[in-house]
């Protein structure tokens, strides 16, 4: 990332990292004090879309870019000791936020949600049902074909539907779980019971951080004791911890991967962002359509990994996050639970999973035994992309067809690949 410093005449700097709500990361509470004198901002576009923070040099100087190069999106702020406080009205950091928003959400996609192809290979997996909707597990490799931009494209690997798996079982320990967590630990036990004997299973716990419970294993016990033992209240990092476990499925080399993951969607950072933006909207309509969940930061980062693995996620979706059952529903509170909602079936369909919704806390162990079953009908498709063509960021369209007409491929829509 570039600096850039206005000239100033202070000593004894030193570089603090801040995390600021830019595509979709918000300022955090406690990161940077608002204690400043003549501060002003400014948005500029550009190569380097910056952002320069401009106060007076008397006591206090802070200067920086917040460039789109960046892969940890962090502000680089120069501070100087001694400061006169002088507090920034709340207000100051409100239209910041939404400076960075307004003038960056259209990049979003195209800085995070792209697939690098360095190593051409695309991996799908497919689920094939008749017009009946039950599943066909008895395919083989010639019953498939894949397109991509309408093209037909070789099949490079295939593995039939009893393929063992590498599974994340995600399970959101913070504060709005609280109250069921014995249904749940109950409900991802059946999960375990409907696994094939040589699928492995790590147990990830998050809230405001992220924990490994267990690492991949056959050993159901080891697994089952993990469940057990998931605590915690606080916030809810949904996003960083799909982007730990995808980085934990990297580990496990060319396996089949899916991620399952029980939560109400409702991202603290993601949240805190969408509600400035929402903070003038007079309907539900006009809230979602300032948010446009589809196109945050965060969740086309995830789906950019997701997509270089071929990693299915299956959210189930509790009911605490359902914008209908909001029992005093407005504009603002709800555009951000329905933007939540939205960036859940945004995982599920761009990578070939299912969105479901717990609807009530005793189907909980039904549903997740029905998402071990719909594991068991995935076949997996590899081919390799074409190797001439330009990597520029553009949209790529897939399409599986199978021989028998009948029948119907469901997998993930396509990618950006650069």
């Amino acid at each position: 990332m570039r600096l850039s410093k206005e000239p100033v005449r202070c000593s004894t700097r030193r570089t603090l990292p801040l995390t600021f709500p830019y595509l979709g990361y918000p300022l955090k509470a406690g990161k940077l004090k608002p204690q400043a004198t003549g501060l002003r901002f400014s948005a500029s576009e550009g190569s380097d879309r910056m952002l320069t923070w401009e106060p007076d040099c008397k006591k206090l100087n802070l200067a920086g870019i917040l460039a789109n190069k960046t892969k940890d999106r962090r502000f680089q702020m120069t501070s100087f000791p001694n400061p006169v406080i002088n507090s920034l009205q709340p207000t100051l950091f409100l239209a910041l936020a939404l400076i960075l928003l307004t003038t960056n959400v259209s990049r979003a996609q195209e800085i995070d949600d792209v697939v690098r192809t360095s190593v051409s290979l695309v991996q799908l997996n497919v689920g094939v049902v008749d017009k009946e909707g039950r599943a066909i597990t008895s395919l083989t490799r010639n019953d498939f074909t894949v397109f991509e931009d309408g093209v037909r494209q070789p099949i490079s690997q295939f593995e039939p539907t009893n393929a063992p798996f590498s599974l994340v079982l995600l399970l959101d320990v913070s504060g709005s779980t609280i109250n069921f967590r014995p249904q749940l630990k109950l409900a991802t036990q059946r999960f375990l019971d409907a696994l094939a004997p040589e699928d492995r299973v790590a147990v990830i716990q998050f809230n405001a951080n992220t924990k490994k419970l267990v690492s991949f294993s056959t050993d159901r016990k080891k697994t089952a004791y993990a469940i057990q033992i998931a605590e915690g209240t606080g916030e809810t990092n949904l996003f960083d911890a799909l982007k730990y476990s995808l980085k934990e499925l990297e580990k496990e080399g060319k396996r089949r991967k899916a991620i399952v993951v029980l939560t109400d969607g409702l991202d603290t950072e993601m949240r805190n962002v969408d509600r400035m933006v929402v903070a003038k909207a007079q309907t539900d309509e006009e809230a979602l359509s300032a948010i446009q969940p589809e196109s945050s930061g965060p969740l086309t980062t995830v789906l950019n990994a997701a997509d270089r693995q071929g990693v299915t996620i299956y959210p189930l979706a509790l009911p605490s996050g359902d914008p209908k059952r909001l029992p005093l529903p407005g504009p603002d509170i709800t555009g951000i639970y329905a933007a939540a909602r939205t960036r859940l079936q945004s995982l599920a369909k761009r990578t070939g999973g299912r969105l479901t919704d717990v609807s009530r806390l005793d189907q909980m162990a039904r549903l997740y035994a029905e998402v071990a079953a719909d594991l068991r009908t995935l076949y997996t498709v590899a081919y390799r992309a074409p190797s001439d063509r330009p990597r520029d960021g553009r949209w790529h369209d897939i399409r599986v067809e199978v021989s028998h007409p009948a029948l119907i491929a469901r997998t993930r829509p396509g990618y950006y690949a650069r």
